[in-house]
């Protein structure tokens, strides 16, 4: 069980953005910018293309407002997003706001961000999302 699944069964608690029957977008806790969302799917797979087709086909209709409410929210080029995979097992989905390629450089140090102001980051995202 990856930390994912924890936080989609809800042992572990975290900042969600959206929620549907496939997945569950939640802020980074260590992101790389202010603003930086996850998108897990309610699936336990470890590769992001082992995804069957449906959640496949699925996942960018889900990120499309998130990645709009971002942009709305941080004053940014676009929202960026990346599939990486290696940090946790489990599929996921990167949506930061960029206005760099840098911006989406994992190798950078993370943010290290206070409850408070991971809080504040939901609220924000949260309040401009349209679904």
């Amino acid at each position: 069980m990856t930390i994912f699944s924890k936080i989609l069964k809800g042992e572990i608690p975290s900042y969600k953005i959206a929620e549907d029957d496939y997945f569950l977008a939640f802020l980074d806790i260590h992101p790389l910018r202010e603003g930086h969302v996850l998108i897990v799917p309610k699936t336990e797979i470890d590769k992001f293309f082992d995804l069957d087709e449906n959640y496949l086909s699925r996942i960018l209709v889900f990120a499309k407002p998130i990645a709009k409410a971002i942009e709305k929210s941080y004053s940014c080029n676009r929202c960026g997003l990346a599939v990486v995979g290696l940090e946790v097992p489990h599929a996921h989905l990167h949506l930061v706001p960029i206005d760099h390629i840098d911006d989406l450089n994992f190798h950078r140090p993370k943010l290290k961000l206070s409850e408070e102001q991971l809080k504040r980051v939901q609220e924000k995202i949260v309040g401009n999302l349209i679904i």
